[in-house]
């Protein structure tokens, strides 16, 4: 039987049409940030087990770092391993691996959430770019834990109590931070640290005042300083190269539209409200989450504040720019630097 060119020149489009576009991956296995949280409870969860599989059709294995109990940024080489095809990691404990990702969050350089958000999205392109180079991953969402905060277990009434004190600090720009003041940075995993505290093996500790709260951190302290010296600890969201290139160009646009409207914006809308519920919650205001409990707000004071910002430029910007290339410091002052008014020195 004889086929027609121009039905011939129509199958051949078909077939090359067809083989350029790529379906969702019919399988997709997650890695959540602490589950025990309300950015994975609320967003996280739901996103990778409910929308992506009504939207995309795959199906969704889904973890946490809680579950995995892979330290710093072991379970993003899963990925390149293949083992996971998304994960969602606080930024500082990949840093070790990537050193430019520290700038993204700094201790005291933003205090407010309408700033850290000019902040972030000004230095996205650069997250992008650090990202994809390091570990092969393509950028999905960066969402901040509430504010940073310090719980302590000895009395405190200004930065000038730490000196001499052992603090948790989850990245090395907040370690650098402590160092400066006084104290000594000590290292240890978010779970780690109500053990720690309860024994004595550190006086204080860092981390987001609702996260603290809903983790222990409040039973074994007595103190809460409600300036935001740890930053905000992004959660950074990320998927493997090989998974996203599985995706259409259409699909892709609509993933990262959703991953905004239903992942990353509801989870900034919550952060601001979540920082002032947790110190309701430490300090016996009210409490939608539970019992509140009764730490001593310390107040913070325009001489600390000072301090705080007197510290980030003499000592932990020098000390991320003997980290990284001269570029990357470049890059800082022309994006976060610009925000928030403050040029490192190269």
């Amino acid at each position: 039987m004889m086929i027609s060119k121009t039905v011939a020149a129509a199958l051949v489009a078909v077939l090359f049409s067809s083989t350029a576009v790529f379906a969702a991956p019919d399988r997709l296995r997650v890695v959540g940030s602490w589950n025990s949280l309300t950015l994975y409870k609320n967003f996280e969860e739901p996103f990778w087990t409910k929308t992506i599989p009504a939207e995309f059709g795959s199906k969704v294995n889904m973890t946490s770092l809680s579950q995995v109990k892979l330290k710093g940024p072991a379970v993003v080489r899963q990925m390149k391993m293949g083992v996971f095809d998304v994960v969602n990691t606080v930024a500082d404990y990949i840093v070790s691996d990537c050193p430019d990702l520290a700038g993204l969050d700094l201790p005291g350089i933003t205090t407010d959430l309408e700033t850290a958000r000019k902040t972030v999205e000004a230095y996205r392109p650069e997250l992008e770019k650090y990202l994809a180079r390091d570990f092969d991953v393509k950028l999905l969402s960066v969402t901040p834990y509430p504010a940073q905060v310090l719980f302590s277990r000895v009395p405190l009434k200004s930065l000038g109590d730490l000196k001499g004190k052992k603090i948790r600090a989850s990245g090395w720009t907040t370690s650098e931070f402590v160092t400066a003041i006084g104290a000594t940075g000590v290292t240890l995993s978010f779970s780690e640290v109500p053990q720690a505290l309860q024994r004595g093996v550190v006086d204080a500790a860092i981390t987001g005042s609702l996260s603290g709260y809903s983790a222990g951190w409040g039973e074994v302290s007595s103190y809460l300083y409600p300036l935001p010296v740890g930053g905000w600890d992004y959660v950074v969201g990320v998927m493997s190269l090989n998974t996203w290139d599985k995706f259409s160009a259409e699909e892709q646009t609509k993933l990262m539209h959703l991953v905004k409207k239903d992942l990353e914006d509801p989870g900034w809308a919550v952060a601001g409200q979540e920082t002032l519920e947790g110190v309701q919650c430490l300090t016996g205001g009210d409490c939608p989450h539970g019992n509140a409990l009764s730490l001593t707000l310390v107040p913070v004071t325009d001489a600390d504040r000072s301090r705080v910002k007197e510290v980030l430029i003499s000592n932990v910007l020098p000390a991320l720019a003997e980290k990284v290339k001269p570029e990357t410091m470049t890059s800082w002052n022309e994006t976060i630097g610009k925000v928030v008014g403050i040029k490192a020195k190269q």
